[in-house]
């Protein structure tokens, strides 16, 4: 990241008024990082207005912790985390989400918002498996695989994902 990249990005806490660019992220980001993963179809089809509700719902709710990065104004990513929703968590805090636009990928927005949603505490996430940009850059962060595996079905398409944790130090 260049001192003129990081100068452009601001990561802060979302407010409602974010709901729709945070949808708009999420809709676009979910159709670069998965392209290969996912039907084109179910991709060309995910719609951000239907996602704004549940973002603002998110935002308020008084359990996830949710961030944007923007840069020049523009919400480019946005990273959400809270108390784990698993039963059998194998640390208090899961890392929800994260995305952030292709176009960003390399800027340290990933690592701004992965810093301001875990800090540097232990944490856990669910990632898709045969993942190697994203695990590369949880392996970075102390995440690795603690041998978690289950089938989520996105759309009609079975997919296998995976736990990573990080215990701290």
């Amino acid at each position: 990241m260049t001192d003129d990249e990081a100068a452009r990005l601001l990561v802060r806490p979302a407010v409602v008024d974010d709901a729709r660019a945070i949808a708009v992220v999420h809709v676009r980001a979910w159709q670069e990082a998965y392209a290969s993963q996912l039907p084109a179809e179910f991709l060309a089809r995910l719609d951000v207005e239907q996602r704004v509700p549940r973002w603002v719902s998110i935002i308020e709710d008084d359990v996830t912790d949710v961030f944007v990065a923007e840069a020049d104004g523009a919400i480019v990513g946005w990273a959400t985390s809270s108390i784990g929703r698993d039963e059998d968590r194998p640390v208090e805090r899961e890392l929800a989400g994260i995305y952030v636009l292709e176009s960003f990928y390399g800027t340290g927005a990933g690592q701004i918002l992965l810093s301001a949603a875990t800090t540097d505490k232990p944490a856990y996430l669910w990632m898709l498996d045969e993942n190697p940009r994203a695990e590369a850059f949880y392996q970075r962060n102390g995440f690795e695989r603690d041998g978690g595996v289950r089938e989520q079905r996105i759309g009609s398409v079975p997919l296998q994902v995976v736990r990573m944790v990080r215990r701290g130090k």
